[in-house]
C-alpha cells in the first residue's frame, strides 16, 4: 500500500510516498481504509525533531484519520507511532468513533484530536462560568477554532488572539467577541481563563490578563517553550496554571478521555461546533502540506487525502 513516508529529520523534503507492508491487527484491532489523515502541528515538530516522544525512522506519521470499517463510516486517533498518512492503518477499537451522516471524511479526520484537547482541558481544569471570558490563541488554527466553539457551547465567551489580522475572521465566524493579533494581546480588558497553544512570549502576555482566581493552561509550543514560573508571582497574581498534554493523558487515563469522545461526538451531532478543514492535499502532496502549515498560512485543519 502507499504512505507519505518520513525518512528522518529535516524539512518536509523528508516526506515522500512509498510503498509500505500492509499493517496487520492484533487483538482489540482493526484496519481501516483511510480516506482523510488530520496533519497536527505534533507532526511538524516530529518532522524537525523537537517532539518529546521521537518514532524511529523511517515514519508514518498521522495520529487522526476517518475513513470505512466494513461498510461504516469512522473517524479516531491512531496510538502507538502514528501511521495515519497512509491507504490503511492500524486502529485499536475502542478510539474508533462513528462519523456523522452529514459529515465528510475531511471534517472527521479534523474532529478527535482538535476538539478532545480543547473539550477535556475546558471542562475538567477550568470553570467556564455564563459569560466567562476565556482567551484562545492560535484561534484560527484547528484545536484553536474547535476551543473558541466549545467555549461557546459551554455559554463562555471567546476572546481570540492570532498570528495575524487576515486570520482573525475566521475566530470572529465563530462567535469570538474579540479578535486580536499577539501584538494587541496586552490591550485587551481581564479575562477568566487563558488556553494557549503557542507559548513563548505570547503566553506570558496572556498570563498578565488574568482576572484574580482566573486560570492559564499551557496546551502547546508553537511559537517557543514555556519560561520558567516563580510560584511567588502565581500566588501574589491569585491565578493558577495547568498544562495539558493528551498524549501522555490517553495513557494515564484512558476513561475520561474515552468518556470526553463520547461527549464531542455528541455535541457535533447536536450542531453545536463543527470541525473547520482548511486544506486538503493529496497523499503525494504531503510536502507541500506541511510547508503550508510551517508558514504559519493555514487555518483550520490541513488534511491528506489517500
Amino acid at each position: 500500500m502507499k504512505a507519505a513516508v518520513l525518512k528522518g529529520i529535516g524539512g518536509p523534503e523528508q516526506l515522500a510516498v512509498a510503498e509500505v507492508p500492509e499493517p496487520e491487527a492484533a487483538d482489540g484491532q482493526a484496519i481501516v481504509e483511510v480516506r482523510a489523515a488530520g496533519i497536527n502541528f505534533a507532526d511538524v515538530l516530529i518532522r524537525r525533531g523537537m517532539y518529546p516522544q521521537m518514532p524511529e525512522f523511517p515514519a508514518v506519521l498521522g495520529s487522526e484519520i476517518a475513513g470505512d470499517l466494513d461498510g461504516q463510516r469512522v473517524m479516531g486517533f491512531v496510538l502507538s507511532g502514528g501511521g495515519g498518512y497512509a491507504e490503511q492503518v492500524v486502529v485499536d477499537r475502542r478510539w474508533l468513533l462513528p462519523l456523522p451522516e452529514s459529515a465528510s471524511f475531511a471534517e472527521g479526520a479534523a474532529f478527535p484530536m482538535a476538539f478532545l484537547t480543547a473539550w477535556i482541558p475546558l471542562t475538567e481544569l477550568a470553570r467556564i462560568a455564563f459569560g466567562a471570558r476565556v482567551l484562545v490563541t492560535a484561534a484560527a488554527g484547528a484545536v484553536g477554532t474547535a476551543a473558541v466553539q466549545v467555549v461557546r457551547a459551554l455559554n463562555g465567551t471567546p476572546v481570540a488572539a492570532a498570528g495575524s489580522e487576515q486570520k482573525l475572521e475566521l475566530p470572529r465566524s465563530l462567535g469570538a467577541v474579540e479578535a486580536v493579533s499577539y501584538e494587541q494581546i496586552g490591550e485587551l480588558d481581564q479575562v477568566d481563563v487563558v488556553f494557549d497553544l503557542v507559548g513563548g512570549e505570547v503566553f506570558k502576555s496572556a498570563l498578565g490578563l488574568l482576572k484574580p482566581m482566573g486560570t492559564a493552561i499551557a496546551v502547546g509550543y508553537a511559537g517557543g517553550m514555556w519560561q520558567p514560573l516563580d510560584p511567588a508571582w502565581l500566588v501574589g497574581r491569585n491565578i493558577g496554571v495547568h498544562g495539558f498534554y493528551l498524549g501522555r493523558l490517553i495513557g494515564r487515563d484512558p476513561e475520561l478521555v474515552a468518556r470526553a469522545a463520547q461527549d464531542v461526538v455528541r455535541l457535533w451531532q447536536s450542531g453545536a461546533v463543527r470541525p473547520i478543514v482548511g486544506a486538503e492535499y493529496p497523499l503525494e502532496e504531503a510536502a507541500e502540506a506541511h510547508r503550508l502549515i510551517e508558514s504559519r498560512q493555514s487555518t483550520g485543519k490541513v488534511v491528506l487525502i489517500p
